[in-house]
């Protein structure tokens, strides 16, 4: 187990040291703005940037999308306030374009992973392979030392691993470590997150304190560059942009038993654990089970039979440990409102690890993560493969 103790909003990066230059990823919202506001009072010399990942306009209106794109992450909006509140400060301000690597690095998988049966985490594929690789590239161009992100985690250096550490918040309603769990030991070394040790309200409080005029603003709880939340209608426009036709994947809705229960128009319509929507009448709730890509048979059940005593996951990161060279306790997340719950994590490949729960966990999803804790410490993660 790994315990180490520090002052939660103290961060080791900043702590008695002399005044840096430091990259602020800025987008816009309450969290960004705190921070540069925070870092600012304490003498670093700073450079806003945000990052142009989506044009929000781009499928506005086709295929059933939404015409209106304001009001959510990443917006037209977004972009202005964040330029406001760099005027308002007082920091130089950059606008920087990676729309074409988002779109290959993120959308790209993020559709075929629907169209495959899985259910992606764009969030998670965005900061693994664009945020924080783009944003310390941008920050050393320009001279900074540091980026400094509104994420809500902690990162300290452990002396006695030699190892950079990712850990939970103060603020539990808030954590976002399971979606930087990807990230590298380079990327935490070089990172800030001075949120890590407030609450959500102490931060609205701070930038009502530094009058950025943006205290009340809402959180986004939106996928970027799908508004509304929906999916399937940003899937179909999208390949109709492409000039693609949306693959037949049409087949058989099944009971666990085998028994041929409806049909389907789609398996990327589908995700383990879903209630709704299954054209299935039933005198008892039924569940999507399991989602065969090849057959295209999707599987349904009972609440009970969601229940998986083990996973599989690949693409492994490591994080407080160099590798893992014999069993581990830890807790696993397997989705980001989920409580991480006990395990037993072992290798079963190169890269590839085995969790085995103390007690049944629900609706283990393909392509989602499993992130592994201890106490409040990251160890590491991996995308989820397959849940028995």
């Amino acid at each position: 187990m790994i315990d180490t103790v520090t002052n939660p909003k103290t961060d080791p990066h900043r702590a008695a040291t002399a005044p840096r230059t430091i990259a602020v990823a800025m987008s816009g919202g309450v969290d960004s703005s705190t921070v540069a506001a925070m870092l600012q009072a304490e003498g670093h010399t700073l450079v806003g940037l945000t990052m142009q990942l989506w044009n929000q306009r781009r499928l506005a209106g086709r295929e059933g999308m939404p015409k209106e794109v304001q009001g959510r992450c990443c917006s037209v909006d977004d972009v202005y306030d964040a330029r406001r509140v760099a005027e308002r400060l007082g920091i130089p301000y950059y606008l920087v374009n990676h729309q074409e690597r988002f779109e290959r690095d993120v959308v790209k998988p993020f559709v075929a992973e629907y169209l495959a049966g899985r259910t992606p985490i764009p969030c998670s594929l965005c900061n693994n392979h664009l945020k924080f690789d783009q944003l310390l590239l941008t920050a050393r161009q320009i001279g900074a030392e540091l980026i400094a992100t509104g994420h809500y985690a902690r990162n300290e250096f452990d002396e006695v691993s030699g190892r950079w550490l990712l850990k939970r918040p103060a603020d539990a309603s808030k954590d976002q470590t399971y979606f930087l769990f990807g990230l590298t030991q380079e990327q935490l070394a070089h990172t800030l997150f001075p949120l890590g040790g407030y609450t959500k309200p102490e931060v609205r409080e701070q930038a009502r304190s530094y009058d950025l005029g943006i205290a009340t603003k809402p959180d986004s709880q939106e996928i970027c560059f799908i508004p509304g939340g929906d999916y399937k209608r940003f899937i179909d426009a999208y390949l109709d942009e492409q000039g693609e036709t949306m693959p037949d994947s049409s087949g058989e809705l099944v009971t666990s038993a085998g028994t041929v229960a409806g049909h389907h128009e789609g398996i990327h319509q589908f995700t383990i654990g879903q209630r709704k929507g299954l054209g299935v009448a039933s005198p008892s709730p039924l569940y999507v089970l399991s989602i065969d890509p090849e057959s295209h048979r999707v599987t349904i059940g009972s609440e009970d039979e969601l229940l998986t005593r083990t996973l599989t996951a690949r693409q492994l990161n490591w994080i407080s440990v160099a590798d893992l060279t014999e069993p581990t306790r830890v807790r696993v997340k397997v989705r980001h409102r989920h409580e991480p719950a006990p395990a037993t994590i072992e290798k079963t490949g190169p890269d590839e690890v085995t969790a085995t729960f103390d007690e049944p966990v629900r609706a283990v999803t393909p392509g989602q993560a499993a992130v592994f804790y201890q106490e409040d410490v990251v160890v590491g993660g991996g995308w989820i493969v397959v849940g028995n």
